[in-house]
């Protein structure tokens, strides 16, 4: 009798061994899945993605794997079709299987608003006349040793309306429809819609951010990685919503200050309008086909039009 009992015990430990290395190792090659690391806050929002990951499959495979032994060692013999022994009321048991789902979901709810605090964005919170939490540190104010703590922070007017993105740098009073940003510096965007509700998206940062008409949003994050991104609107915004999109360029600061100088230089120019281009060709058709459309802003005039 006891050495069935050790038994038991030992394929107990070994199926909790063998369900939680696989499941962390799972929640590693979420790390996989997700596009480039491009911006501090993207290393918290993959961890944290990580975790979710790790503890949904620890879940699934317990779940699963107890089924599956029960199935298969503790199934009724073959034409035993009695009803199995009365069982309810176990008080110790519904105390356990209450507890852990509420104790998970506060472990969950803490764990995202640290790295929501760490994050530091700020959003809409002034829209609700909310403060952010005394305690609140961007991400890249993590690394408190790190001398570009003393950069100053960059601004960056984004203007979103049906359908193009333009960027505006008031330190240069310069515009653009390509966001170029500054690597390992702290970028504060203003944002600003001219007509509806768009949707500032850019995968690779793992940020988004809703802009709403007639208010001003300050939004904060820290590019990382130098590289070619895409920014989309997240929100369907008309139309020909699929067609707003523009270049998220990631540079170097001296990189960077060389775009700015060179593009000061040049005169503005009308940026290319991907929506106004199909909205006049669907116009100057013979016959009329679909629903009437709101015709689409008139192109920028832009110092880099990308």
């Amino acid at each position: 009798m006891k050495i069935q009992k050790i038994l038991n015990i030992l394929t107990l430990l070994t199926g909790a061994i063998a369900v939680t290395v696989t499941s962390l190792w799972i929640g590693k090659q979420a790390y996989s899945w997700l596009p480039p690391q491009a911006a501090a806050e993207s290393l918290l929002i993959d961890d944290l993605i990580s975790f979710l990951v790790t503890l949904g499959a620890f879940i699934f495979l317990g779940v699963t794997s107890t089924l599956m032994y029960s199935v298969i060692f503790h199934r009724a013999v073959k034409d035993d079709f009695t009803d199995g022994p009365p069982i309810e009321g176990n008080i110790a048991l519904e105390v356990v299987w209450t507890a852990i789902p509420i104790l998970l979901v506060l472990w969950i709810a803490g764990y995202s608003y640290q790295v929501y605090e760490q994050m530091g964005i700020q959003g809409p919170s002034e829209l609700v006349h909310l403060h952010n939490p005394l305690g609140m540190e961007s991400a890249y104010a993590e690394a408190k040793d790190t001398p570009a703590l003393a950069e100053p922070v960059e601004k960056i007017d984004v203007l979103a309306k049906q359908w193009v993105w333009v960027f505006h740098y008031p330190e240069r009073d310069i515009t653009s429809t390509e966001l170029h940003l500054p690597s390992d510096r702290r970028i504060r965007l203003a944002l600003k819609s001219q007509d509806v509700l768009h949707g500032f998206y850019i995968p690779a940062f793992r940020l988004k951010q809703d802009i709403i008409p007639n208010h001003a949003i300050d939004f904060e994050f820290t590019p990382i990685r130098p590289g070619k991104y895409s920014l989309t609107d997240s929100q369907y915004s008309g139309t020909y919503f699929a067609t707003m999109q523009a270049n998220v360029i990631v540079e170097s600061p001296e990189d960077y200050q060389q775009w700015l100088a060179q593009t000061a230089t040049q005169k503005p120019s009308l940026a290319t309008n991907q929506a106004a281009s199909e909205y006049a060709q669907t116009s100057n058709q013979s016959v009329q086909t679909g629903w009437v459309t709101v015709p689409p802003a008139a192109p920028p005039l832009v110092n880099s039009p990308g």
